[in-house]
């Protein structure tokens, strides 16, 4: 039977009949396979477990250092990249919009806000289906094709005459930009144990804040010298933004592996101990075939709405903020140009925040509690920019500063998904109910900034706190749920007959199968 140990692990490729783990709502009964365990049904890794079937596997702590250090080498770099110019694509938007963007193509504030919703409309559209084909597609090559595509539709913004091309290119630049977060989230998954995840999404994720850093000095740059150029100053930050991210994607077709298992990088020895090492995470690597019962279970799964609940009222303040962050300074009291450049300690401080509650969360084995410290510090923020003085433009910027901690919820929620939902069907269904309604909260986002409100639009504000703190208490329901989910859990392992399936490590159950599984929190 094989086992996952710190310092040795007896692989076996043989599979014996065994318990039943399934669940009955509180109902449990040991002594029996699982209904849906199917022998011939496994986890691609299984495989390559299975040829090295009687061996002794030694998990030396020092070489799974090494390891995870060579496959950070391999992997971060591009993740991180990648997901920031997925955020940059979005803010461009923002910088264009006092660059001359509105008046050049002849809209208002409402046409605006469509042009900014309209992409997640097509995200919304094609989530689920580009969820159903990161499960069936090779992983790396499909992420890349989708990165090319958008990057290319990004550029042709510059090309943009009237609100309807607008409307037309943002929102297949959203179907395009749909699979980069939960291709992501199984990228994560696939490589790294679960107590690593948490750390990583941290780490991709925070490249949010390096995007929006990088994009206002870039901005900046381009306003100031905006009269010598040949073209208009929002034309050239789409086609700077778009041909770099078509570019990434094609070193990221060329050098990213889809997974272990053809991962050049790796020789054969540590693509089994790649492999072994991640046993722990009761999920295994993949599994390609559609299970309509754990596309059910995602559906029945009460957290899973608890997550799709954080996702719709939490991204109303992204919706919104992200595409109005720039006229915002600029209603604090601040120039256009002064606004650019002002956005990036906001940048600063989303990495900051991400990074180091991530390896809070991680130090003090409690992701959900650390990382729920971000969205209260945003609502102290949004406060500062509600109620403080209009004259008051260094205490409504620090409040902006503030609110920019928000992304460490959305990102916690994110690893979870990554971490704690089990069975590759149902991982993916439950990406796609949570981008589903992260695409619902940032169209409605962009839409409470009305025409009338303007410049200091203290209604959506308002609108925005309200939500940021529903999505708060969201976190804290999460954290209770799962808590309980381990001590039933724990309950079933302990109990008199209680056996554990060979391999079901690689058998791709869901996490409400599997009593071996254990909930981060």
């Amino acid at each position: 039977m094989s086992t996952y140990q710190d310092t040795k692990s007896s692989v076996s490729g043989s599979a014996e009949k065994a318990v039943d783990v399934s669940r009955e709502s509180d109902c449990h009964e040991v002594g029996h396979k699982p209904k849906h365990v199917v022998d011939n049904d496994l986890d691609e890794a299984f495989e390559l477990v299975a040829a090295h079937a009687g061996e002794t596997i030694i998990l030396d702590p020092e070489e799974q250092k090494r390891l995870l250090k060579k496959i950070d080498r391999h992997l971060m770099p591009f993740l991180c990249v990648v997901y920031g110019l997925n955020f940059l694509d979005k803010t461009t938007l923002s910088y264009a919009s006092i660059m001359g963007f509105k008046t050049d193509i002849n809209i208002g504030i409402s046409e605006y806000n469509w042009v900014a919703s309209i992409f997640y409309f097509g995200y919304l559209v094609w989530e689920w289906p580009t969820n159903w084909l990161l499960q069936r597609l090779p992983l790396a090559k499909y992420s890349a094709f989708n990165v090319i595509l958008w990057g290319l539709i990004l550029a042709l913004m510059a090309s943009v005459k009237n609100f309807g091309g607008a409307l037309a290119i943002r929102f297949f630049l959203g179907a395009a930009e749909a699979a980069v977060s939960p291709g992501f989230v199984l990228f994560t998954s696939q490589w790294y144990t679960t107590p690593e995840q948490g750390t990583r999404v941290s780490w991709w994720f925070s490249f949010n804040g390096w995007g929006q850093i990088v994009g206002g000095t870039v901005a900046y740059g381009i306003a100031t010298t905006n009269e010598s150029l040949l073209i208009k100053g929002w034309q050239l930050i789409f086609l700077v933004f778009g041909l770099f991210t078509a570019l990434m994607g094609v070193l990221f077709l060329y050098l990213m592996p889809d997974s272990q298992l053809n991962a050049r990088f790796l020789t054969e020895h540590e693509r089994l101990i790649a492999v072994e090492r991640i046993r722990v995470n009761q999920q295994g690597l993949g599994n390609k075939r559609f299970k309509w019962y754990q596309c059910k279970e995602a559906l029945t799964d009460p957290v899973i709405w608890a997550f799709v609940t954080f996702s719709l009222v939490g991204n109303i303040p992204n919706g919104g903020i992200t595409n109005y962050f720039s006229q915002l300074i600029v209603a604090f009291g601040f120039t256009a140009k002064q606004s650019l450049l002002l956005g990036v300690p906001g940048g600063a401080v989303q990495v900051i925040t991400l990074v180091s509650f991530g390896y809070l969360g991680r130090k003090f084995n409690n992701r959900i509690l650390i990382n729920s410290m971000g969205p209260l510090l945003a609502i102290l923020g949004l406060f500062l920019i509600r109620f403080l003085p209009i004259e008051n433009r260094g205490g409504r910027l620090a409040g902006y500063y503030l609110y920019s901690s928000s992304s460490t919820g959305f990102v916690c929620i994110l690893s979870l998904i990554s971490s704690n939902i089990a069975g590759w069907t149902k991982k993916t269904t439950a990406a796609a109910m949570y981008l589903i309604a992260y695409c619902v909260g940032n169209i409605i986002g962009p839409q409470v900034f009305r025409p009338g409100d303007a410049p200091t639009y203290h209604t959506a504000i308002t609108i925005v706190l309200v939500a940021l703190i529903l999505a708060y208490s969201t976190m804290w329901f999460i954290f209770f749920w799962y808590r309980r989910q381990n001590a039933i859990n724990a309950s079933i392992r302990g109990a008199p007959g209680y056996t554990k399936i060979e391999g079901q490590e690689f058998r791709d159950l869901t996490d409400r199968e599997n009593f071996e599984f254990v909930y981060a929190l």
